[in-house]
């Protein structure tokens, strides 16, 4: 007997639609992330990139519980002496809400080349509307 290993040809992609509103940020973070490494499927292998493609409309109403709006905040350097800019998540939320939500996916998706085709992937909206009804999605429950 052995083990199963998926052919990239033989990969076949779905696309899911995940609603993020009312949710918490870990909760659809997780969930998108385990869709486009493939991690639902029966055919997943790690080394290859089994997963489907994932839409996640709303992303400006995601939740982020406890005090984490005030107390989370997002550093990013410009490359010079004294350039460390920090943002705190509420003020992140208002202005880039797709921002987060594409940073917290990234974060649990592996870091190398399998990585980033995985985020390719990723496609993340603002409000309700998005682009790929031609694709015929499917929705994705995230559980509480």
């Amino acid at each position: 007997m052995s083990t199963y290993m998926a052919r990239p040809a033989e990969v076949t992609r779905k696309w899911y639609v995940i609603d993020a509103a009312g949710q918490p940020l870990g909760r659809v973070a997780t969930a998108a992330a385990s869709i486009l490494r493939g991690k639902h499927k029966p055919t997943y292998t790690p080394h290859i990139d089994t997963g489907d493609f994932v839409i996640v409309i709303n992303a400006d109403q995601v939740v982020l519980t406890g005090r984490k709006l005030d107390q989370k905040i997002y550093y990013h350097h410009s490359g010079y002496e004294g350039g460390l800019k920090k943002t705190i998540y509420r003020h992140l939320l208002q202005k880039k809400p797709e921002f987060v939500m594409e940073k917290a996916i990234r974060g649990m998706l592996p870091k190398n080349r399998l990585g980033r085709a995985m985020f390719r992937k990723l496609k993340v909206y603002k409000g309700s509307e998005h682009p790929h009804q031609a694709q015929q999605p499917e929705v994705w429950e995230v559980s509480r």
